[in-house]
């Protein structure tokens, strides 16, 4: 199992939101290339990057920060944020990011997702962001009335490297990951599942490591590494 350790961008920093809520940040590193170098020495395999005022607007916003990254670090990374059409695909696949995650794009383009899939097999990422059980959008500004498992269904037959699945109401907040609900969506598609959302200490790690025959192949650590719950060397034993 892969822990992705996640690099949240909003105005050029490295910061986590509580429930997605961009007033309610906390920076933790104002420059996100040296956090990226420090996941990558600290012996992380593959790094998570969001570009959240990307999310917002549509489109990517902290390019320059994003390709320096790729520039100084070998491992691989994947990318979400604003990515919403086939050039920009394109574009961050070129730069040498090696998946890419569509979220909002795939509710309002799903032939975008199908497509992509298609043209870059098992290199697309299905982001699906839940808040009590509906499928949000546009950096989580926006529910819509979808079921996160129904909508996950449509897509089962194409060629997904994985679906991350966030449960929004405990994202940032370290209140343990919501286990039922990734399982659950786990159960339900044969896309493998990486867990997001709530993670909170070693135990929740743990948990999500017993359920590696379920489908999940990993989990996305946000707050509990940046707050210091989580010793890295320990939680990357534990997914080994």
């Amino acid at each position: 199992m892969i822990l992705y350790p996640a690099i949240d961008i909003k105005d050029g920093k490295c910061v986590r939101l509580k429930q997605g809520n961009l007033k309610d940040e906390e920076v933790f590193n104002t420059n996100p290339i040296n956090q990226a170098k420090i996941f990558e020495d600290l012996g992380f395999k593959s790094i998570h990057i969001v570009d959240l005022n990307g999310a917002i607007k549509g489109k990517s916003v902290n390019t320059e920060i994003i390709k320096s990254i790729r520039k100084n670090i070998s491992i691989p990374i994947q990318l979400g944020g604003g990515i919403r059409d086939m050039e920009s695909i394109r574009e961050w696949f070129n730069i040498g990011i090696n998946r890419i995650i569509l979220g909002t794009a795939a509710i309002k383009n799903p032939d975008l997702l199908i497509n992509s899939c298609k043209i870059y097999p098992k290199k697309i990422i299905l982001g699906i962001d839940s808040r009590s059980g509906k499928v949000a959008t546009d950096g989580w500004t926006n529910t819509t009335d979808k079921n996160y498992i129904e909508f996950a269904l449509k897509f089962n037959d194409i060629s997904l490297y994985a679906i991350i699945f966030t449960d929004i109401n405990r994202d940032g907040m370290m209140q343990g990951i919501n286990l039922n609900e990734t399982v659950k969506l786990a159960d339900s598609v044969n896309i493998p599942v990486i867990a997001s959302g709530g993670i909170k200490d070693l135990d929740d790690i743990k948990l999500i490591a017993q359920n590696k025959n379920r489908g999940i192949i990993g989990a996305i650590l946000g707050k509990a590494y940046y707050s210091g719950s989580i010793n890295p060397q320990e939680a990357l034993k534990i997914m080994r």
